[in-house]
């Protein structure tokens, strides 16, 4: 059944190579000796945090997404570095975007936001005992402004679509049935 799933790549060309993504398009060997072709977008992958303070506040981000073209409330993330570990990525995003730091991290998992095209995938990290980050770096690209949010009304702002980001309602599911 798996041969039946499964493609071979006959060759790749790159469509466009950016800062940020790669395009390429495969050319691929399907089932039945079929030919068909993918187009794929590399990125180098990513961490998102779920930071909770002492009183189960969750620590979010507001920015504008130009993709989405509005103002979106996310949890902590940022892109990895090439050759970049995962944990320490979370931690200088941590930094970066909010301005804290915390003691006690944990790799809860990772995950594709979207295997349809893309082959990024995003580690979700834990981090509690939040305080002030000691120097914290910020990009001066990016206008951020960060608020603290009661876990408990997540869930209502998921369901009136006031939380559009994926990472970030992935992680609010986590911490409801996790009962962080």
């Amino acid at each position: 059944m798996s041969e039946y799933l499964s493609e071979k790549t006959l060759s790749s060309s790159y469509l466009y190579r950016g800062r940020i993504i790669n395009v390429r398009q495969d050319r691929v060997q399907a089932s039945g000796n079929q030919v068909a072709f993918r187009e794929i977008v590399e990125h180098p992958g990513a961490v998102a945090i779920l930071a909770l303070d002492e009183e189960n506040n969750l620590v979010l981000v507001k920015q504008h997404r130009q993709p989405a073209g509005e103002i979106l409330l996310e949890i902590p993330a940022g892109k990895l570095e090439a050759g970049e570990d995962p944990m320490e990525c979370a931690k200088r995003e941590m930094s970066e975007e909010t301005g804290l730091e915390g003691a006690s991290w944990q790799e809860l998992f990772a995950f594709y936001p979207s295997p349809g095209f893309c082959d990024e995938i995003i580690y979700l990290f834990k981090v509690e005992d939040l305080n002030k980050a000691a120097a914290p770096v910020t990009d001066p690209e990016e206008k951020i402004s960060v608020i603290k949010l009661p876990l408990k009304d997540v869930k209502a702002m998921i369901m009136n679509g006031e939380i559009k980001d994926g990472k970030t309602i992935i992680a609010m599911q986590y911490a409801m049935i996790s009962n962080c």
